[in-house]
Order: structure tokens, then sequence, then C-alpha cells
């Protein structure tokens, strides 16, 4: 279990979603997380995934959840090396995250960002020195989000899961 420390994220815990954990409650974190978006027109997959799309994305990979004491208040699912369809713009090896999400009422405490400096440090403890990720490209807001920290575009694709046109961003670890 990881204790996170610093004025932004005091009191949070970060730890691997365990056996015992409730996939229930999972799906309602990122149905509450995405719902701005899927409000705005932008229909994230995670807006609307079922509790089996949940259970089956977490299966692919390591989940980690944030706690406020016994609530989930965040969440983050990292693989590396990750497997995407046939010409999406990856490179070999680089590995992935996804499901990251803060609930609304814990924005701004600086969450999001421990979630994904954690989400990056596993893609580079599982072997791989490159993320890639992919956002709606009317994200404006959260394409900036992840610019600023290093993320750049290098191509788009279109999930049929989704109502967008995703911008691929990849951001290089070794440095």
């Amino acid at each position: 279990m990881e204790r996170m420390t610093g004025p932004l994220a005091r009191g949070f815990t970060v730890r691997r979603f365990a056996a015992g954990d409730s996939v229930e409650e999972l799906t309602a974190l990122l149905h509450r997380a995405y719902a701005d978006h899927a409000a705005a027109g932008r229909v994230f997959f995670a807006s609307y995934q079922s509790v089996q799309d949940t259970a089956h994305r977490l299966g692919a990979g390591e989940c980690w959840v944030a706690c406020r004491g016994t609530k989930l208040v965040g969440s983050v699912t990292v693989a590396a090396p990750c497997t995407m369809p046939a010409g999406y713009p990856v490179p070999a090896g680089a590995g992935s995250f996804w499901q990251l999400a803060v609930d609304p009422a814990y924005r701004g405490t600086g969450l999001g960002q421990r979630l994904l400096a954690l989400a990056e440090e596993r893609v580079v403890a599982l072997g791989s020195t490159v993320a890639v990720i992919d956002t709606s490209a009317e994200a404006i807001e959260l394409v900036g989000w992840y610019r600023r920290r290093g993320y750049l575009p290098v191509g788009t694709w279109r999930w049929d899961v989704t109502n967008y046109e995703s911008v691929v961003l990849l951001k290089d670890l070794a440095t």
C-alpha cells in the first residue's frame, strides 16, 4: 500500500485493486468521473460501460485505486506492453493506461496528477519506456492537461465504442 504525501494529495491511499473490492463501485466511479464529458456530447466508453466491461478492462492490466477512508475516489489501469489494434499509431513495446478517473468531488486535489505519475511509474516498472494514450480530440482541456505533462500528439484513432475521433498521445518515459 502506498500512502500519498504532499499538500494536494494528503488523506488519500493508493493501492492495487483487490479481490474483495467492488467492480460495481469502480464502475459507478467511472460513470461519475466521465459524466461531464458525456454531458458535453463526448461519449467516453467509461461514461456508460457495464460492470462486465469494467471487469474485462481490469483483467487487461494492473488496476490501481485511490481511496479516501473506505470511499473509492480514483482509479487507473496500466499495461505494458499494451495490445492495440492493427493500425493504431503506437510503437512496439509501448505501455498504456486507461480508466484514469477522479471522483468529481476530489478534482483539484492533485489526485489525477498522482494517478498519472503512478501510471507512468508502472509502465516503466513493467518494462516500457514509452506511454501511449488516447482521448477525445474534442476534449481540448483534457488534451491540454496531458500535453502540459509531456504527452505529444502522434496520430488519431476512431474507436467503435465512442462517438468521437481520438487524438493519440505519446510520452517518452526514458528521459
